[in-house]
């Protein structure tokens, strides 16, 4: 796999229960394909939740026949950076896990921003 985080060391996984990330396997790896560019590992609160769904991405209800459970708060899931990016300039991003967080995430954004997210 290779994948580094934000410090340039192996990427972590992010979560497995639920499953995460592009691939589906914990990781938040990304490819040019994942246009979403999910490589941010966040821990997710209500706020977020409900944020991002009145901006049309709905992480809370569960699709069964795309076997997603829905998220709760607390939950660890694999974000898009711009996502991300609009809750921090909102007042509502989630805190981060920055050891499962692929270093792609520093070509949209300062390791300091990110830290001062820090799980």
């Amino acid at each position: 796999m290779n994948a580094l985080n934000v410090y340039g060391e192996p990427l972590m996984a992010c979560c497995t229960d639920p499953m995460t990330g592009y691939f589906r396997d914990g990781f938040c790896r990304t490819m040019p394909q994942d246009t979403g560019t999910h490589v941010v590992c966040a821990q997710v609160t209500e706020s977020f939740l409900a944020y991002t769904k009145l901006r049309g991405n709905d992480l809370s209800t569960p699709i069964p026949q795309w076997q997603f459970p829905g998220l709760r708060p607390g939950d660890k899931w694999c974000l898009c950076i711009s996502r991300w990016l609009e809750a921090e300039k909102a007042g509502v991003a989630p805190k981060i896990d920055l050891k499962a967080t692929h270093i792609k995430a520093l070509e949209f954004t300062s390791l300091e921003l990110l830290e001062s997210y820090a799980l």
